[in-house]
């Protein structure tokens, strides 16, 4: 099974990246994925359910540590022509 997630975490601040940002960032630019896309306003990423999941965890985890008082996430069961 392949899977999309798709995340933000907050407090947003436009000045620069906070702490829980740049953390759940790293874990999702680190994990086994592809089609990882990285942003100001929101972050997707793809690839198998093992490793997404594994993912989501280590992204909630780091994020919550480092700060984030919300963090809203989306997962999605994908096909391979599905973008």
């Amino acid at each position: 099974m392949r899977l999309r997630v798709e995340f933000t975490t907050e407090p947003f601040d436009l000045d620069e990246p906070p702490a829980h940002a740049l953390a759940a960032r790293e874990v999702i630019e680190g994990a086994a994925l592809d089609a990882v896309d990285v942003g100001p306003f929101g972050n997707t990423a793809e690839g198998g359910a093992d490793e997404v999941l594994t993912a989501v965890d280590a992204l909630l985890r780091k994020a919550l540590q480092a700060g984030a008082t919300r963090v809203s996430l989306q997962v999605n069961v994908v096909g391979e022509g599905d973008k």
